[in-house]
């Protein structure tokens, strides 16, 4: 997992065809994200309703995250 710091405004490309740019980070986080039709995206909390929380995330959270 890659864990980055990114100020409004700036964006990720994920394999030349996904991209993930800060919208705002006034209140709550706010991003944009384009991607092919094929592409699933889902919100976290939608995706845990349906499938166990991805290894990566548990660990993320066990070792730096406390909620």
């Amino acid at each position: 997992m890659l864990s980055l710091g990114r100020n409004p405004g700036e964006y990720l490309v994920i394999n030349g065809n996904i991209v993930i740019q800060v919208v705002s980070v006034e209140g709550d986080l706010r991003l944009a994200i384009d991607a092919p039709k094929n592409i699933s995206i889902v919100r976290g909390e939608i995706y845990e309703k349906g499938h166990p929380i991805p290894l990566c995330l548990k660990r993320l959270r066990e070792k730096h995250l406390k909620w």
